[in-house]
């Protein structure tokens, strides 16, 4: 490694040339890089709910479905209006009166409940298939050109429209958050940092692994709208440790050799280990996401650990070239530091060690209790402000229709016309249940289909399925719609037994049996990755156990503190933060421990060794712990989308938990458990009887 050290410092100004030109195909690379803004399409194929949605849009080309409520206009303007955005692309066709009646018929001649779907007060509504999913390109610009041609009379509702104002919102507020962590994170290191040039060095050297995770992420085809907002700021948090490892060792070596380079190559070589080591746990912890069955954790996943891995060779490459280049500014613009030494903390944490440990345990069961409770949500126009034209849409529909959720209903059309008037009679007396749309509802069974219009009945029946509408007054997530999704199956079933339900409300009832499994599977696999990671790094049994404790219940008491403010988070920060938090805050324990263990192997009292390894680590601690909460708060103030907002305010506050839980109840717990590390630890060399 150190042969590798001198040529990286020695080529510190082609290195820096080679990653500036690297820039280049990397911001192509973002460009081509397709972002995908429906949560709902990261579930499994395999599932009932998936498989509906696949035949819909392949066999009666309906990606997804809108509903346009049109207010204070005469049915005559109303089937002008449908006439022209029937012509709009991505449009597949318009269910409205005129389908069922000509417009010179009283539309009280409806079937009542026709008339029920598609009058309300002094509006009616128009069921608009779209051709392709809710989050395709060609469906986003026709809800655009849907809105433009309909004006303000109108409001249109659906997964579609919510998805559209999410990606509009999204795309102006990502920028805004990288702008918005630079500047906190400038501050934070400003105060934290001894040079008025190392913020701008650092921040440099990680924004050109940032732009290079961006690039990169072209080998997956599309990423989550979440992984793009959060990646940079999460990318930029997590990596900035090994920036400042490497910056405190080069200024140790620059102080034994005069020539900087050497000291450098020194730098490099002593730092690599370290810092590959302390990313290992950070990447284990995002990794750990790839085994959710929702697809999301992957696509998260797999991108954070790529950035962190990216993080560390710009540390090692790119780093040293821009503190070598601008050594003396860096150097030269030197001022005090805000942070403390940390003596104090040291004497209270010491003297004080079995009360801290006490007051641990007492923190502990509150913790656990309120995590294990608290409420989440898992309906995304809940994510989203009230006044967005998608919102104020679904309100209404859910308000003057009562449709708060639409399902399709996809049955054999060998089906005999009875069964299905028999299967609709059952559903039409579930509770909740405000409509059934069926062919044989409108004709009924005894009238021949074969006398229908082949384009109307192409509409109803095709691939071999014949499909329903049905209405519901719940909500999609809620109890009753999820007992009302189970009822729909049984009765589904009993005519057809591959009879198939989809829409957002089903898809959403698979969304949280999945999500409460992939919880528990990925905080399983996190912590079993960590643990085995410092049980290598420590040589013990006793250690992993420890340093996953105490991260742990940092994790506790910040998913915790919803239950007890009644705030409710969205359900992917109560399976995704669990897991970062531990891969990005563990490294505290171990740069504590570690120091802990070396004072240890000179300083037989253990009071003493601990007393210099809190003022010791307590800076590094606190810097990274700010460093991590300056690039993640603001993206949870200023956010408008709420499963942004809602992640970032949990990481930020996780970060500075972990930070008091490290600085303050760990060295308590270490000292207690003193005698029982030793016996179950390789390495640490200690007097027992001294201590």
């Amino acid at each position: 490694m150190k042969r590798l050290s001198k040529k990286i410092a020695a080529k510190s100004k082609l290195i820096l040339v080679i990653a500036i030109v690297l820039l280049i195909p990397s911001a192509i690379g973002f460009l081509n890089t397709d972002i995908n803004y429906d949560i709902l399409s990261y579930l499994p194929d395999n599932l009932s709910t998936t498989q509906a949605e696949k035949i819909l849009k392949e066999d009666f080309d309906c990606g997804s479905l809108a509903m346009l409520i049109v207010e204070n206009m005469e049915d005559k303007d109303v089937s002008k209006l449908k006439e022209k955005l029937t012509h709009v692309e991505g449009v597949k066709e318009i269910i409205w009166m005129d389908e069922f009646l000509d417009l010179s018929v009283p539309k009280e001649m409806l079937p009542k409940e026709i008339k029920d779907l598609l009058y309300a007060k002094n509006s009616t509504m128009m069921v608009i298939k779209l051709e392709e999913g809710s989050a395709a390109l060609k469906t986003l610009n026709a809800v655009e050109k849907i809105r433009d041609i309909s004006g303000k009379q109108t409001f249109l509702s659906g997964m579609a429209s919510i998805i559209k104002d999410t990606k509009d919102i999204s795309d102006k507020e990502t920028p805004l958050y990288v702008i918005v962590a630079v500047i906190l994170t400038l501050i934070v290191l400003g105060f934290t940092m001894d040079s008025f040039v190392t913020p701008f060095i650092f921040l440099t050297s990680i924004g050109f692994a940032i732009i290079y995770n961006f690039g990169s992420n072209i080998m997956f085809g599309e990423i989550s709208y979440i992984t793009k907002a959060l990646s940079a700021v999460l990318q930029l948090g997590v990596t900035m440790d090994y920036s400042i490892f490497l910056l405190h060792r080069y200024d140790e070596e620059r102080e034994k050799y005069d020539n900087h380079v050497e000291a450098m190559a020194n730098a490099i070589a002593n730092t690599v280990t370290a810092v590959f080591g302390s990313s290992l746990t950070t990447i284990a912890g995002f990794l750990a996401l790839c085994v959710m069955d929702l697809a999301l954790g992957m696509d998260m996943g797999l991108v954070m650990a790529k950035g962190v891995l990216l993080g560390v060779i710009c540390t090692v490459t790119v780093l040293p070239s821009l503190i070598l280049i601008f050594d003396k500014p860096i150097h030269k613009y030197k001022h005090k530091t805000i942070l403390p030494t940390f003596n104090k903390t040291s004497q209270i944490v010491v003297k004080h060690y079995k009360k801290l440990v006490v007051l641990f345990l007492i923190l502990f069961i509150p913790s656990i209790i309120g995590s294990s409770n608290a409420k989440v949500y898992y309906n995304l126009d809940e994510s989203l402000p009230d006044d967005l034209q998608s919102i104020i849409s679904t309100n209404k529909l859910k308000n003057d229709y009562k449709m708060n959720s639409t399902n399709i209903i996809l049955v054999k059309d060998t089906l005999q016309p009875y069964k299905v008037e028999q299967m609709v009679k059952e559903i039409e007396e579930l509770d909740g249940i405000n409509s059934v749309v069926a062919l044989e509802k409108v004709i009924g069974p005894r009238v021949v289909q074969d006398v229908i219009p082949d384009e109307l009945l192409k509409a109803v029946k095709s691939g071999g399925y014949e499909q329903l509408m049905v209405n519901s007054e719940y909500r999609a997530a809620t109890d009753e719609c999820g007992e009302q999704i189970e009822a729909l199956n049984k009765i589904v079933h009993k005519y057809d037994k591959n009879g198939l339900i989809g829409g957002e409300a089903p898809l959403t009832n698979d969304l949280i049996k999945i999500a409460d499994k992939d919880f528990k599977m990925v905080n399983i696999v996190s912590i079993l990755a960590i643990f085995i990671i410092i049980a290598v790094v420590f040589k013990s049994i006793s250690l992993p156990i420890i340093l996953v404790l105490a991260i742990e219940s940092a994790i506790f008491i910040n998913l915790g503190i919803p239950y007890y403010t009644g705030t409710v988070e969205p359900f992917i920060a109560s399976i995704v933060i669990g897991t970062i938090q531990l891969g990005a805050t563990v490294d505290y324990a171990i740069l504590l421990t570690s120091r802990y263990k070396e004072e240890l192997a000179v300083n037989s009292n253990k009071f003493e060794a601990m007393t210099v390894s809190i003022q010791s680590s307590a800076r590094s601690i606190v810097t990274s712990a700010l460093s991590f909460f300056s690039a993640t708060i603001g993206v949870g103030l200023i956010s408008k989308l709420e499963m942004i907002s809602a992640l970032c305010s949990l990481m930020s506050r996780g970060a500075i938990i972990s930070m008091f839980i490290i600085i303050f109840m760990l060295p308590a717990i270490l000292l207690v458990c003193h005698k029982f590390i030793i016996k179950t630890s390789k390495g640490f060399e200690v007097c027992e009887s001294k201590v």
